[in-house]
C-alpha cells in the first residue's frame, strides 16, 4: 500500500505528517523498556513482509502484517510502522520520503482500528471466537487502509478515482490472505507464547 512519490498533494501529505507525528508521540509514551524488543521484532516482521511489492497503478500491493501488528502493539504500531517504511524508503526506495508521512498514517491508523475494535475478542478464552475476530481484523485492517489510500489519491486529484477503484479491486485477494495470516498467528502466540499478547 506504499503510496509513491510526487503523487499526492501538499494538503493531503501534511495532514498525513500531522496524524503521523500525533501518532508516534502517543505510542512512544505506551512503549516502556519490556515492550522495546517486541515492537522491534514486530517492525522488523513487517519490514520483510512488505518488501515483496506488486505495483498496482500509483500504489502498490503486498503482505503488510498490519493487523497483527496492530494487535499486539495497539498505539505502538506508529513508531514501527515509521521505522520500517523510513528505511524502506531510504534503502530501497519504496515509496518515498515526502509520501512517508501518509504511508505511515494509512498502515498505523489502520492497525490502531483493528486494535481498538478486536482486541477484547482476541484475547477471549473462546478458540472460535478469537479465531473468528483475528482473521477479520487481518482482512479488515487492509480493507481500511487500501480506502485511505483511495481516499488520498481522490482527494488530491479527481482523476485518480479510477485507479483508487483498481486498487480497492487489487487488495481484496490480499485481504483475504492477510485475514488468514493473521488468524494463524495470533492463534499460534496464544498457544505457545501468550506473554508476547500480553
Amino acid at each position: 500500500m506504499h503510496i509513491s512519490e510526487g503523487i499526492l498533494s501538499g494538503s493531503v501529505l501534511i495532514t498525513g505528517w500531522v496524524g503521523t507525528f500525533a501518532g508516534i508521540s502517543i505510542g512512544l509514551k505506551k512503549i516502556d523498556n519490556s515492550k522495546i524488543v517486541r515492537t522491534a521484532l514486530i517492525s522488523s516482521a513487517f519490514f520483510l513482509a512488505s518488501l515483496v511489492n506488486v505495483k498496482v497503478g500509483p500504489s502498490s500491493t503486498h503482505l503488510s502484517l498490519i493487523g497483527p501488528m496492530g494487535l499486539i502493539l495497539g498505539c505502538g504500531i506508529f513508531p514501527a510502522v515509521f521505522t520500517a517504511l523510513l528505511l524502506q524508503a531510504v534503502l530501497f526506495h519504496f515509496g518515498g520520503l515526502f509520501v512517508l508521512g501518509v504511508n505511515t498514517f494509512i498502515m498505523s491508523f489502520s492497525g490502531l482500528i483493528v486494535y481498538l475494535l478486536f482486541r477484547k475478542f482476541i484475547d477471549s478464552e473462546n478458540k472460535m471466537a478469537a479465531m473468528s475476530f483475528s482473521f477479520i481484523a487481518g482482512a479488515l485492517a487492509v480493507m481500511i487502509g487500501v480506502c485511505l489510500v483511495g481516499l488520498s489519491l481522490g482527494v488530491s486529484d479527481g482523476n485518480f478515482i479510477n485507479a483508487a477503484k483498481i486498487i480497492v479491486a487489487a487488495h481484496l485477494p490480499v485481504a483475504l490472505i492477510e485475514g488468514i495470516v493473521t488468524m494463524f498467528l495470533i492463534m499460534l502466540l496464544k498457544k505457545y507464547v501468550p506473554e508476547f499478547l500480553s
